[in-house]
């Protein structure tokens, strides 16, 4: 690998020559969220007059490691952990040899709003490159310090982190063969939720022309009585109403030790249930709901790519021998948290799928209630609205870890979209994909779905089709 040196508005920076382009690890994109800046909207990064070294990655934002995944290796997604360089809001760009108005993909990471990052080999960029896309990675403010909703701060830090990268972007993107007027936002999980945010949200001067949703949800929204419910109770573990000044004297250690303490509390009120179903205190803010707001035509007139997985939520029960241990009392009882008529849901899905155990019962309810619901509902919204093209997909292709009871869980789709099968940390029986070799021909079905999505908006299936992978 040969050094090669790039020249942008923000000064010059160098990466490295591969055999699939250009690669530019660590790039900032906005002024370091140290203690004065930590909970302020973000700003630009000051121009540097030195060649900046880009050949390394940045560092994560402030989180824990996650835990509660069993056997099942989840550091290639989640990441270890980390905290203590306040320097982290950065891009790593991929770009393909002799790149020139190349189109341009922003990959929006996921992590429960609380984890996660860029410097994983999962989102390795290559295969973009390799294929004639600049692919972008963009780390963003996460847990207490992005997410917690408090007086004097502006709601949604980590959301308009995101969106100031996507400026950086239509500033920065062409001195990398990018062009700035053909860029798709593409985000997985909450990185899709935050995808469905800016969708409601664009204005007239939207940052991107295409967007894609794997696995997010268009109703995942905290309205303001959650979002103070989760205050409150950050108050009383601080012993202090939570603003900036009073948080000024804590490290990012101490408050990712405050977030970590929230999980638990209870969301559900007269009109709304946890969208997150308690698995994380974070979301966007808002007292409207993205698909809700796409409903009223605002952000229909971007196109959007957007699925799920077959069994979702067997990524948060399989690890735990819950799909096994469930029993009838388990998953009516989560129905119950999750649906307006619980016994219509399960009767639903025992007429549906008589063949089902409880356990699998269960997760389909628990998919359904992150990912299922509230991707059709924005589908429908977006239809509704909207000239602009739909494409709907479902990732169906089951993994055989943890002895096949992983199946086409939460996340084994990023795999096959990035095209990265070889990275050992997703192989054997605690890997993402399983002890088998994943099927090679299915990762390049999808993969270059996205890069034709990415390049002319036409993924290969008709406009409001769905099309199955797997």
């Amino acid at each position: 690998m040969a050094d090669v040196v790039v020249s942008t508005p923000s000064g010059r920076v160098r990466g490295v020559t591969t055999a699939a382009g250009s690669v530019f690890l660590g790039i900032p994109y906005a002024a370091p969220p140290t203690v004065a800046a930590r909970f302020a909207a973000p700003t630009p990064h000051p121009v540097w007059t030195d060649i900046r070294d880009a050949t390394g990655h940045g560092p994560a934002a402030p989180q824990k490691a996650r835990t509660g995944f069993g056997a099942l290796n989840m550091a290639p997604y989640f990441g270890t952990g980390q905290t203590g360089d306040p320097d982290y809001l950065r891009v790593n760009v991929w770009a393909p040899r002799d790149a020139s108005r190349r189109p341009v993909m922003v990959f929006v990471h996921g992590g429960g709003f609380v984890s996660g990052g860029t410097r994983s080999t999962l989102y390795d960029g290559a295969a973009f490159a390799r294929d004639g896309v600049v692919l972008v990675t963009v780390t963003y403010r996460l847990g207490l310090i992005g997410f917690l909703d408090m007086p004097g701060a502006p709601a949604n830090r980590g959301l308009l982190d995101v969106r100031a990268a996507l400026q950086w972007v239509r500033t920065h993107v062409d001195a990398f063969g990018g062009d700035p007027d053909n860029v798709t936002v593409f985000g997985q999980s909450a990185g899709a939720t935050l995808v469905g945010a800016l969708l409601a949200t664009p204005g007239a001067d939207a940052p991107f022309q295409r967007s894609i949703m794997q696995s997010g949800n268009g109703t995942g929204a905290f309205d303001p009585e959650q979002a103070a419910r989760v205050t409150h109770r950050a108050g009383v573990l601080l012993g202090t109403a939570p603003t900036p000044a009073a948080l000024e004297s804590l490290s990012d250690d101490e408050l990712v030790d405050v977030g970590a303490q929230l999980t638990g509390v209870d969301l559900r009120t007269a009109r709304r249930f946890d969208p997150l179903v308690g698995l994380s205190p974070f979301s966007v803010v808002s007292d409207r709901q993205p698909a809700d707001v796409v409903a009223t035509g605002t952000g229909a007139q971007i196109p959007l790519l957007i699925g799920t997985n077959a069994d979702e939520g067997n990524l948060y029960m399989a690890p735990r021998g819950e799909l096994d241990g469930s029993s009838e009392g388990d998953a009516r009882e989560l129905a119950g948290r999750t649906h307006t008529d619980p016994e219509a849901a399960v009767a639903e899905l025992r007429a549906r799928h008589p063949e089902w155990t409880w356990g699998q019962i269960r997760s389909a309810v628990l998919g359904e209630a992150l990912f299922g619901g509230g991707t059709r509902r924005l589908v429908d919204a977006h239809r509704s609205r909207s000239a602009a093209a739909l494409h709907e997909y479902r990732f169906a292709w089951r993994s055989g870890a943890l002895g096949g009871r992983l199946g086409a869980a939460h996340t084994v789709e990023l795999p096959f979209v990035f095209d990265c099968l070889a990275d050992p940390a997703l192989s054997g029986s605690d890997g993402l994909l399983g002890p088998e070799a994943a099927p090679r021909s299915l990762a390049t079905e999808m993969h270059q779905a996205w890069v034709r999505y990415a390049t002319d908006g036409d993924p290969g299936w008709a406009r409001g089709a769905r099309h199955t992978f797997g």
